[in-house]
């Protein structure tokens, strides 16, 4: 291996681990090796094999290298140009993970309609593949047919692509149905600060499970002759948390009250779903649902789920930052309707359709057209709150598009330990991005993006709004390691060049 390669793969490496936030000497620990062989490492200044390479990819949760093809993918992105004609929001990634984990519940044939070809699903894919599920693509790839066996093989789960996605704790649900004793992997996905599995259990202790977490697994066990009495009562309006309960409750035999319950669209797609197996489920949109339970459910379900309203705001976003006319068709507005006030009230110009019905026949949909619009910082601070309020995954996008506007913004991003840092990542860009706080960035508008090349930040929408800024950027821009991107939007940078940006993407390893 040349020098120049090792140089790169060191600095690929430095990046991974500072986006990570670790020091050297924590990555060190990890790889049971020293810091100075790290510091060597990440120079240039050592030999490494492909296993070393595969390890610090493991340990960083980064694509460095895989074997199998050339390496991790980059995007190279011409930037400075102008969108225009007219594009479709995909279906939502959470719902699509939501409801694959609930495919469990059924002992029939579930099809799902034009679920999102991500990362995020394939590794879901993986696992209920690797535990006995039987899932294939027809109707040309578009749709997905799901079969679960008889009896799951939880002993061959595969614990890899388990640990790549958060969604496998939504399990936990399905499962204690189906088994009393169990254990599925840690959950992974995007490095978004601790988050524990404590406002999960709040609800699913009152059906018997019990967890002990040990050498990276969650062994659990269930009592079946424990279920809820009393309504239950979420310690916080997780949108995960609320779909395990929901999930649990679907087969329990009797009525579950659930209070303080998420009402976000990928809940209520959830919802949606489990009435086609034929539980009732009431309140659906509200913070108290009441799920009437069934204890055994074998039905041959049709399922289409709605489309993504974080994908239409990255997709609104787009328009706003490269000063773009751009139509978004399928727009599910009653999940933006907070976004596009606030955008309003910033002088957005734009048009919204009359609506129309998505294709689970509850979910409203219009057609937005964004036009080239002189945007003013809002007077009150962004921040997220549970739905109907403005969406925590929206947040992100707000900070790319105040400081397109003129004057200061303030984020308040409370939910998420990290993921504020990750936008100051817009300063390498150009951007006026100053972190007060792990939470709070205040933005100054306008800016003048410039290109640059730069790794990827390790968390999905910060990755997407830098993505989103260096199209806005005259000149050519590297964006690396984009993984996290594809664990939740299908095709984005193809579909982005249909509308006008110059996107390639390229592996160099």
């Amino acid at each position: 291996m040349t020098d120049d390669y090792l140089a790169r793969i060191g600095q690929l490496i430095r990046d991974a681990r500072q986006h990570r936030g670790w020091t050297q000497l924590q990555l060190a620990d990890a790889l049971s090796t020293s810091q100075s062989a790290v510091n060597r490492i990440e120079r240039g200044n050592q030999n490494i094999s492909l296993e070393m390479i595969a390890r610090i990819g493991e340990a960083l949760d980064s694509e460095i290298v895989s074997l199998g093809y050339s390496g991790p993918m980059h995007l190279r992105v011409i930037g400075g140009r102008r969108l225009s004609g007219s594009i479709d929001v995909k279906t939502s990634k959470n719902a699509c993970v939501a409801l694959l984990c609930a495919s469990l519940l059924n002992s029939g044939r579930t099809v799902l309609r034009r679920v999102a070809r991500i990362e995020e699903v394939f590794r879901i894919l993986e696992v209920l593949n690797s535990i006995g599920v039987r899932t294939r693509w027809i109707n040309d790839g578009a749709d997905l047919e799901i079969q679960p066996p008889a009896q799951l093989d939880l002993d061959g789960i595969d614990a890899d692509a388990a640990r790549r996605t958060r969604s496998i704790i939504m399990f936990l649900g399905p499962l204690l149905h189906r088994e009393t004793h169990f254990k599925i992997p840690y959950a992974g996905g995007c490095d978004l600060g601790t988050r524990t599995i404590e406002p999960h259990m709040t609800a699913l202790r009152r059906f018997g499970l019990e967890i002990t977490a040990t050498e990276g697994m969650y062994h659990a066990t269930v009592n079946r002759q424990i279920g809820p009495e009393r309504p239950i009562v979420l310690t916080e309006r997780g949108d995960t948390a609320t779909e395990n309960a929901v999930l649990a409750a679907a087969r329990h035999d009797g009525v579950t009250v659930i209070r303080n319950a998420s009402s976000n669209y990928m809940v209520q797609d959830l919802c949606f779903f489990l009435e086609e197996l034929g539980v009732r489920v009431e309140g659906v949109g509200t913070t108290t649902l009441t799920v009437h339970g069934v204890p055994h459910i074998d039905r041959d379900v049709d399922y289409s789920p709605s489309e993504d309203p974080v994908e239409a705001m990255s997709l609104i976003a787009a328009a706003v930052i490269t000063e773009s006319e751009l139509t978004i068709r399928r727009v599910p507005v009653e999940f933006l309707e907070v976004e596009l006030a606030v955008l309003e009230g910033m002088g957005l110009n734009h048009d919204l359709s009359a609506e129309y019905p998505a294709d689970n026949g509850r979910t409203r949909l219009a057609d937005l057209t964004v036009r080239p619009s002189k945007l003013e910082a809002p007077i009150d601070k962004i921040h997220p709150m549970p739905f109907p309020g403005l969406n925590i995954d929206n947040v992100p996008f707000f900070a790319a598009i105040a400081a397109s506007a003129h004057g200061s913004t303030l984020i308040h991003d409370w939910v998420y330990d990290n993921r504020a840092i990750y936008l100051t990542d817009l300063n390498r860009l150009g951007g006026r991005l100053q972190l007060l706080d792990p939470h709070r960035v205040l933005v100054e508008g306008t800016t003048r993006w410039r290109a640059a090349e730069m790794m990827c930040p390790p968390a999905l929408r910060p990755a997407v709004v830098v993505l989103l800024a260096m199209m806005a950027a005259e000149g050519t821009s590297v964006l690396r390691n984009v993984y996290v991107i594809n664990r939740g939007y299908e095709d984005l940078a193809e579909r982005l060049n249909s509308v006008g940006a110059q996107i390639e993407t390229f592996r160099d390893i």
